[in-house]
């Protein structure tokens, strides 16, 4: 890593008004998100955006949408579910939530409520098409971006998508460097591990890898947008 003098530090360093342009063209992303209202209609609990949205991300997680803990406290993955992430990536609960490396963005920013069947129903379909280029925008060092469940997949490998997430997860190197499929972690997946015995002894272990090496010891970040 080169070491700048003080010299070579100002002659390189980015000029104020583009740092200033980047941080207000966040914070007006980071406004319209928070008071986005465009699905209202459709959500029982009304909009409550989660995501974080951090220019300095290396890697990204792109997953489903907020379940109901996640709802109500505004802070993503923030539950069992979430708790099962961490152990995958190997990373507590202060480096998930304070890396300014580490950016996350769902398919839908909001919680879509309750389905028949007793589970939740899927992310609104308005909300990846209106939001995410923007904000991918926002984060151009991300160098590995995790797929979390078969929304996230189906979305972002398109013709590559295998059609399942154990396919997908399965041939995680096709997707490398740039994606890396995953199931979603709720308790369901309890199940899927044990009869898919390669994803512990493979895939975790390239992942926790990855993870650790993108992450390092990067500066700390506010949670939310």
């Amino acid at each position: 890593m080169k070491c700048w003098s003080p010299r070579e530090w100002t002659r390189h360093r980015p000029r104020a008004d583009a740092v200033n342009g980047i941080s207000n063209t966040m914070d007006r992303l980071r406004t319209e998100i928070v008071a986005c209202d465009r699905c209202a209609g459709y959500l029982p609990h009304g909009p409550r955006p989660v995501a974080m949205i951090r220019p300095a991300a290396r890697l990204l997680i792109i997953g489903q949408a907020p379940g109901t803990r996640v709802h109500k406290t505004g802070i993503p993955w923030n539950d069992p579910s979430g708790d099962r992430l961490r152990d995958w990536l190997a990373l507590d609960r202060q480096t998930f939530y304070g890396s300014a490396r580490l950016a996350i963005m769902p398919m839908g920013f909001c919680y879509p409520g309750t389905a028949k069947s007793g589970g939740d129903k899927p992310p609104r379909p308005e909300c990846a098409p209106t939001w995410h280029d923007r904000a991918l925008a926002m984060m151009p060092d991300v160098a590995l971006t995790l797929l979390v469940g078969g929304y996230a997949q189906h979305y972002y490998l398109g013709p590559h998508d295998h059609g399942t997430v154990a396919e997908n997860v399965e041939k995680y190197r096709e997707f490398l460097p740039r994606f890396m499929p995953l199931p979603h972690p709720s308790w369901r997946t309890t199940g899927w591990r044990s009869r898919n015995p390669w994803f512990e002894r493979d895939v975790l272990p390239t992942l926790r890898v990855r993870v650790s090496a993108l992450l390092g010891s990067g500066p700390a970040a506010a949670p939310c947008v």
